[in-house]
């Protein structure tokens, strides 16, 4: 019986379903994921964006580079109608100044522990705050201890749960403490926010990431700790109170124009129905954004670039789309939907990868059933690559919009994530943790299901209008 579930388990259940009008694309997706392998260029251009803009926050000189540099490679690739869709974008600096220094005990006095501070966290007084610190792993325990937190900075300790087997399910049960550590400090009267970085590994690379303040409560500076770090603080607190100096000179400027890169393939038959591939441009300030999400970037662009050079010319206009701002803000995704407001119901499909560029496994889908099905066949043609897995459920930050607004039909690019968040918003997130086949099969897989999406004799359905919400 064991051997047998094994085999149902294995043998996908949409292989037996695929309709001649999809079977019909074989050959193609084939072509494709053999062009990819032998003759693919996403890592190159990742290469070269991560040495022309390895820092790509927004507001910086590295954004402006990168949307530079994106439309240059854009227009190198022989697309169509590349352009702009401008945005303002909130500008923050992370300054050169981030400390965190045992005062007591003495025996650990001087004793420094590696932090980042958090996106759009406030600068300390110059010098420095010393205050005392709080260790707390829930909302709840954090409420218990009201009156305690005041004057005191909130260390947020409750680490993401390895026993998960969706990585992406530890990350988003821990990541709470990073958006809203420090409103809930400051709430209760303490003074900043330490949090553990979001990474299951132990080493001593914090992990930055957004956070976020309130209108009703006082604004506190904010960091995160590396791992090890969260461990020996930890380790000292147990023992007795703890104190520390924490210095940041981070700061907020006026939001500042960019943009996000657009370019395309010019449907033959009906160019204006639209299926976008997407990632988005801009990224932290530390590492060179590599996984996140220079490679998703990448991959769309080279989608593109393999179509072209075999010479498949879709049906429906196939749009790769660069988003600006995706990390503290979201303003490139806004702006391109409101670009797009009166041609929303001829948008077929969209497709973001930042997820990583490790191994391919496949796509997660926000469709209807019947929509569902069919994204379901069409990617059984990438089974031989081993890349076929098709879940109920994806889509992405910079597409969601489109989902929301015109009920279009999303879908997130799938790539083995079991290392993606020991790399994610860190130094560690380099050119050097991507494999070249790896993401050039997986930019492959993605031009595979544009092509065949945009060749289908009927668009996908729309979600129902209770679905889109």
């Amino acid at each position: 019986m064991a051997a047998a579930v094994a085999v149902s388990l294995l043998v996908s259940p949409a292989a037996a379903q695929v309709s001649p009008e999809i079977e019909a694309c074989r050959p193609a997706v084939t072509a494709l994921l053999q062009e990819g392998l032998a003759r693919g260029q996403a890592y190159d251009k990742l290469a070269a964006l991560c040495r022309v803009a390895p820092h790509r926050l927004s507001g910086s000189p590295g954004a402006a580079a990168a949307v530079e540099w994106a439309r240059q490679q854009m227009l190198a690739d022989g697309l169509q109608n590349v352009r702009l869709v401008p945005c303002m974008v909130p500008h923050w600096e992370r300054g050169q100044v981030a400390e965190l220094r045992v005062v007591e005990p003495a025996e650990a006095a001087g004793e420094r522990l590696s932090i980042l501070a958090l996106g759009g966290s406030i600068a300390t007084p110059p010098g420095g705050q010393a205050a005392e610190v709080v260790q707390v792993r829930s909302w709840d325990e954090l409420k218990q201890l009201d009156e305690q937190v005041r004057g005191k900075l909130v260390f947020y300790n409750r680490p993401m749960d390895p026993t998960l087997l969706d990585y992406g399910a530890a990350y988003g049960g821990a990541v709470d403490q990073r958006g809203q550590g420090a409103i809930e400090a400051a709430r209760h009267g303490g003074v900043g926010a330490i949090v553990r970085s979001m990474t299951t590994r132990l080493d001593d690379f914090p992990h930055t990431g957004a956070m976020r303040y309130a209108a009703d409560v006082p604004r506190v500076p904010a960091v995160a700790v590396s791992t090890l770090g969260a461990e020996r603080l930890a380790a000292l607190l147990g023992r007795g109170p703890v104190r520390v100096r924490l210095e940041l000179d981070s700061r907020w400027l006026p939001d500042a124009p960019s943009a996000s890169v657009v370019g395309e393939i010019e449907g033959r038959e009906w160019p204006d129905e639209v299926i976008v591939l997407g990632g988005h441009l801009d990224a932290w300030d530390v590492g060179q954004g590599a996984n996140d999400d220079g490679g998703g970037c990448c991959q769309a662009l080279e989608a593109l670039r393999l179509l072209l050079a075999l010479d498949l010319k879709p049906r429906r206009t196939i749009r790769c789309v660069l988003f600006m701002n995706e990390e503290n803000g979201g303003r490139g995704a806004e702006a391109y939907r409101d670009s797009v407001a009166d041609a929303l119901d001829r948008h077929v499909l969209a497709i973001e990868s930042d997820g990583g560029v490790g191994t391919p496994r496949g796509f997660g889908a926000k469709a209807t059933p019947e929509g569902l099905a069919t994204l379901r066949a069409i990617a059984s043609l990438l089974e031989p690559a081993a890349c076929g897995e098709m879940r109920d459920g994806g889509g992405g930050a910079d597409i969601d919009p489109l989902h929301a607004a015109g009920r279009v039909p999303v879908m997130s690019f799938r790539a083995d994530g079991q290392h993606y968040f020991d790399l994610h918003h860190s130094e560690r997130d380099t050119l050097e943790t991507v494999w070249p086949r790896e993401i050039n099969l997986g930019a492959a897989a993605m031009a595979a299901m544009a092509y065949v999406v945009a060749e289908l004799e009927q668009p996908l359905p729309r979600a129902p209008p209770d679905a889109a919400r």
